[in-house]
């Protein structure tokens, strides 16, 4: 860990140039490093905190179910963003963003309580979060704050509530990894400028879908299930623990692939995970780290939200296979490595 800072020292660092918009940067992302202890306590208390995992009885702006901890999130984020400089606030428990502080020179995005469904099973869940410049003069008020490309973001990262209390950062110079230290009373880093391999065996995706998936993505999975045998000439491990969070911070310690593809069921034929604040800031996150993360056809970092829920098509990691994955959903039967015309998917498909 020789050469390698706090959180503390990391922020001077970045804004050691007095730039205002890189001291409001650094004061938000104080304010959210103080939320994520507040949420760790709460969580890990566990049922000894209340009922936390139980409904709440009510649905959030999109329509999800709500639990009492991801309101308390919230609540927590909410409470340290109008501490800070921040103008806009928007979550995924809002159904429209909020002006916070008229002098606030940035708008912050966050999914408060990520895989808040694992509640009850002690798996691993997050915060997330994006920042943004807010536009002062924007005729909407704050909305247009958040109908920004990815590209735009200023930082973003999210905090993982698992064995330890980590938080996984970028300020648009690489991707950081910091784990909180009882010790210390703040955050250490463990590793500065995380690179993702490029090359992966490993793929995380929720296979119970696979009857409703495009074709693309069936053939991409296929292949990768025949192993050594098939078309990949290698095998393959599967990986899933419906936390996004927790499945990026695998990525991002050992390589591999996400896929949230669309599907034929009714309400996920444009994805299901939301693209202001879950795939912007996990994009930000991968592409910092040398990976690549796509809706299936273009980069998500390029996308335009039209509105602050808008869902998306997700696919992220490890940078050659995501190449070979949009390949795939370019022409999947024309593959370098298939043999059309002699395999299961070609002219003679049974």
């Amino acid at each position: 860990m020789a050469g390698l800072s706090t959180l503390e020292a990391f922020l001077r660092a970045y804004s050691s140039t007095e730039d205002p918009q890189r001291l409001a940067v650094v004061e938000t992302i104080r304010a959210l490093a103080r939320a994520s202890r507040q949420i760790r306590d709460v969580v890990s208390q566990g049922q000894l905190g209340g009922d936390i995992g139980a409904a709440r009885g009510s649905t959030n702006a999109d329509g999800d179910r709500q639990r009492f901890l991801d309101v308390r999130a919230d609540e927590i984020v909410l409470a340290e963003m109008r501490e800070a400089p921040v103008a806009a606030y928007a979550s995924e428990e809002i159904g429209s963003p909020i002006l916070l502080n008229p002098e606030g020179v940035l708008a912050v995005a966050t999914d408060p309580l990520d895989g808040s469904s694992n509640i009850d099973t002690n798996v691993s869940i997050g915060t997330i979060f994006s920042i943004l410049p807010h536009a002062p003069n924007a005729a909407d008020g704050v909305g247009t704050d958040f109908a920004q490309p990815g590209r735009n973001q200023l930082a973003a990262g999210f905090f993982i509530y698992g064995p330890q209390l980590a938080m996984v950062l970028t300020v648009g110079e690489g991707t950081h990894v910091f784990v909180y230290s009882h010790r210390i009373g703040g955050y250490q880093q463990i590793l500065d400028g995380v690179l993702i391999s490029p090359n992966t065996n490993e793929f995380a995706i929720n296979m119970s879908n696979y009857r409703h998936w495009d074709e693309a993505v069936r053939i991409y999975i296929d292949d990768c299930l025949q192993g050594s045998a098939g078309p990949r000439a290698r095998d393959f491990n599967m990986r899933w623990i419906a936390s996004l969070v927790a499945d990026t911070y695998r990525i991002i310690a050992r390589g591999g692939v996400f896929l949230y593809p669309r599907d034929n069921r009714r309400g996920y034929g444009e994805g299901r995970l939301r693209l202001v604040y879950e795939a912007n800031p996990i994009a930000m996150l991968i592409e910092q780290a040398g990976g690549l993360a796509t809706d299936g056809g273009f980069p998500i970092l390029d996308q335009i939200p039209a509105s602050l829920h808008q869902r998306t098509p997700f696919i992220f990691g490890s940078k050659k296979e995501v190449e070979r994955i949009l390949r795939y959903h370019e022409a999947p039967s024309l593959i370098g490595e298939r043999a059309p015309l002699f395999t299961h998917r070609g002219l003679f498909r049974v």
